[in-house]
């Protein structure tokens, strides 16, 4: 890992686990290392002793199995419309959230964008005599 101030950054570390008393305070991380020597990958787990830990899940949209139907952008983040719609080149169909966000996907964006969807899908369910039980000119 990289050394950062007075804690280490584990980049490119998988978190597989943690424990502590009773399981009510982070005291250890369970962490894989896998290095790769040019002919073999290796990987070797260890127990950490921690007082926090902050864990990325990856950057990675989880789109694949949307390839094809949507349009997306070359790192498979699904395209909206400009103007901060949620909308997508499918009729009815709308993202949110890490999918959409190449630049924040953070969980309290995605919140937000996810509300901001739901709104476009009531208005869409509206517009389309779908939704029976929504306000009306929503």
């Amino acid at each position: 890992g990289l050394k950062a101030g007075a804690g280490e950054v584990a980049e490119g570390d998988e978190y597989t686990g943690g424990g502590g008393e009773e399981n009510t305070v982070l005291a250890a991380a369970v962490v894989r290392t896998t290095t790769w020597d040019g002919t073999a990958e290796a990987s070797e787990e260890a127990t950490v002793p921690v007082a926090g830990a902050f864990v990325a899940i990856g950057h990675d949209p989880n789109t694949k199995f949307l390839a094809g139907q949507v349009d997306m952008d070359d790192m498979g983040y699904i395209l909206t419309r400009s103007g901060g719609s949620t909308r997508t080149s499918v009729e009815g169909v709308f993202a949110a959230g890490d999918v959409a966000d190449r630049v924040y996907r953070q969980a309290i964006t995605s919140a937000g964008s996810g509300a901001a969807a739901a709104l476009d899908a009531e208005r869409w369910l509206s517009e389309h005599g779908v939704c029976r039980g929504c306000p009306a000119g929503v």
